[in-house]
């Protein structure tokens, strides 16, 4: 053969070797990326039967699987739950939802979802829950969870409930935005299945804080907690799981709770806990500024007898003094009730929860 010739195979074979590879793994990938679609509807089938034999039931609607070549999406034209397991049914729907994760990291999920989202629950109560942006981040492990994040724009709740007259009394709650994270506490998670939580809004119009405070401001809220026992919550948040939760002796423990409405500040920390009744119960340290009355009562008359009433809290008082806050005596929540210090407050019996 002449040289000549086998000069020309060799370049054209190098002419189109970059070609070939490329089809060949474009061809693998696709086999890589069918195999992984085809896991997701596996997992997510069986994730439903699941979640159906526990009374629970999903219904994504016009559900498709797409993405490729370098993501796994899944759509739904939109989402409905109904749960009968306790008896009085319970339906929640929403608009169109899409999740996705990228095909080299499939453990960080980016959900999507367009409101309104509407709630029918038992007694005749519904609710209402609409927004301009919804998205939350998942980053999941083979053993759990690393982070949840869930960020909401412009989030507006409405909630009705039945009246003396047989109507109802509707409720609206609204914010600019609200943020919640959560993430494994590193130190007692093994040990206590703690998590960590941080929860915060915005501009937030509450109705029942008003009344309580007697101002209109928008209030800016931050709360930073550790919740123990969470392993309970594994399965749903619902009455078998908040028990379960309770005679395990499962607790929030408020590391920072902040409250910045109008002139009025608020910062307390604390424990709280569920009673043998189901109630809320525990007790929090707080102190304020610009507050002149709870509920109708004077702050500063309660505040004259601090010495008496905090005993052995005058180094946090100090502390708070200096940060230009009024230390105030513990909130306690007891037998339904709360308690400023030794003063019950005018306010309706706590309900037990379930």
């Amino acid at each position: 053969m002449p040289a000549d010739t086998t000069a020309r195979r060799n370049s054209r074979f190098w002419l189109y070797a970059p070609f070939v590879l490329l089809a060949i793994l474009a061809a693998g990938w696709s086999g890589l990326w069918m195999m992984a679609r085809g896991k997701v509807e596996q997992h997510l089938d069986a994730g439903i039967a699941r979640e159906a034999a526990a009374g629970r039931n999903w219904t994504c609607r016009d559900r498709s699987i797409g993405g490729y070549p370098f993501r796994i999406e899944l759509r739904c034209a939109g989402v409905t739950l109904v749960s009968s397991r306790w008896g009085d049914e319970v339906k929640v729907e929403t608009g169109p939802a899409v999740a996705v994760a990228q095909a080299t990291a499939p453990g960080h999920l980016i959900l999507q979802a367009t409101g309104p989202l509407t709630a029918t629950l038992p007694a005749r109560q519904n609710a209402d829950l609409n927004w301009s942006a919804l998205e939350a981040s998942l980053r999941l492990t083979t053993t759990g969870f690393e982070r949840i994040s869930l960020v909401v724009h412009d989030p507006v709740a409405t909630l009705r409930t039945p009246d003396e007259t047989g109507g109802l009394r509707s409720e609206t709650l609204r914010s600019a935005l609200f943020e919640a994270h959560l993430r494994p506490n590193q130190q007692n998670y093994a040990s206590q299945q703690a998590v960590d939580v941080a929860l915060s809004t915005k501009g937030a119009v509450l109705p029942v804080l008003d009344a309580l405070l007697g101002d209109a401001a928008p209030s800016d809220l931050d709360v930073q907690a550790t919740v123990l026992q969470s392993y309970a919550f594994r399965r749903g948040f619902n009455p078998d799981a908040l028990e379960s939760w309770r005679t395990a002796n499962g607790g929030i423990e408020i590391t920072r709770l902040s409250l910045l409405k109008g002139s009025a500040r608020f910062e307390a920390s604390g424990r709280l806990g569920l009673d043998e009744v189901h109630r809320p119960a525990g007790q929090v340290d707080a102190a304020v500024a610009g507050i002149e009355r709870v509920a109708g009562i004077r702050v500063g008359g309660l505040t004259a007898g601090l010495g008496a009433l905090l005993g052995g809290r005058a180094n946090a008082a100090q502390s708070n003094a200096a940060a230009g806050l009024t230390p105030l005596p513990p909130v306690v929540l007891r037998e339904g009730r709360v308690f400023l210090g030794p003063v019950r407050l005018p306010l309706q019996p706590l309900r037990p929860l379930y």
